[in-house]
C-alpha cells in the first residue's frame, strides 16, 4: 500500500497478517490481539531479509505488522533523512495502521530495526500512542563512538520495551546498556542473543546459523508481544 507522509511524499508499506485458517478457535494465535509497526535500519529498506522475516514471522502467530519504506529509501537514497523527516515519515505509517478497521481492540506496539526503532522510540517520547516499544538492535551509540550515548529520551517513555540485542553488537556496548536498562526500571526488558552482531549474524563455532539466530528473535518477540496483547472485542 501507499503510506501519505505530506502532501508531497507517500512510501511504500507492506500489511501482513495471519492465515485466515489458522486462526481457529481449536488453535488460537497468541498475538491476534496485537498490531506492530516495523521501521528498517539505516543501511537497508523494508526488504531487508531480516526484517521480512520478523514481519512474517509475528503475523504467522497472529499480529497485524507493517513494515514500510522512510521517505529516503523510497526516493532511492542512501544517506537519511533529517530527524524530523525521519519522525513525520514514521509518524504517518503508525497513523495508517492504527485507522485500519481490523486494528481496533488491540495492542499497538512501535519499534523496527536499529535506526528504525530508534526512531519510534522518539515518537512515543513526544507523546504519541502506543503500548509498547519493540527494539532490535537498538543503535545506543554509533560503532567506535561509546562516548555519543542516544539514551537520553527514553527517560521520557512511559510503556514497557523490549531490547533485543547481539552479544557482538558494536552499536550497543553491553556494559553501556545495562546501566540505560537499570535506570529506566520494570519498562525495560533485556533478551540476549549470543553471538549475534547488529544484524544478528552469528559466527558458525556457534553451531547455529543466521536463520536460527532469527527465530530465536522471533520467540523472544512473540514471547514479550503477548503479554502486551489486548483482547479483542
Amino acid at each position: 500500500m501507499r503510506i501519505r507522509v505530506d502532501a508531497a511524499t507517500t512510501v511504500s508499506g507492506v500489511l501482513a497478517g495471519p492465515k485466515a485458517l489458522r486462526a481457529t478457535a481449536a488453535a488460537p494465535l497468541p498475538l491476534r490481539g496485537v498490531a506492530v509497526v516495523l521501521g528498517h535500519g539505516a543501511g537497508g529498506d523494508m526488504t531487508n531479509a531480516f526484517l521480512s522475516a520478523v514481519h512474517e514471522g509475528l503475523a504467522a502467530q497472529g499480529a497485524l505488522v507493517l513494515k514500510f519504506n522512510f521517505a529516503y529509501t523510497e526516493a532511492g537514497r542512501k544517506a537519511p533523512d533529517s530527524p524530523a523527516r525521519l519522525l513525520a515519515t514514521y509518524r504517518a505509517a503508525a497513523a495508517w495502521l492504527a485507522a485500519q478497521p481490523a486494528v481496533r481492540g488491540r495492542a499497538l506496539v512501535l519499534g523496527g530495526k536499529s535506526m528504525g526503532g530508534r526512531i519510534a522510540s522518539h515518537v512515543v517520547a513526544l507523546g504519541d500512542p502506543a503500548d509498547g516499544l519493540l527494539f532490535l538492535g537498538y543503535p545506543l551509540h554509533p560503532a567506535g563512538q561509546p562516548e555519543k550515548l542516544r539514551d537520553a529520551h527514553l527517560a521520557d517513555v512511559r510503556v514497557p520495551m523490549l531490547f533485543v540485542t547481539g552479544t557482538r553488537d558494536p552499536l550497543c556496548e553491553l556494559t553501556l546498556l545495562r546501566p540505560v536498562l537499570a535506570k529506566l526500571g520494570r519498562r525495560a526488558t533485556l533478551v540476549l542473543i549470543t553471538d549475534g552482531d547488529h544484524s544478528f549474524h552469528v559466527r558458525k563455532s556457534t553451531g547455529r546459523d543466521d536463520a536460527a539466530a532469527t527465530a530465536e528473535v522471533i520467540a523472544a518477540c512473540v514471547k514479550w508481544l503477548v503479554k502486551r496483547s489486548a483482547k479483542p472485542s
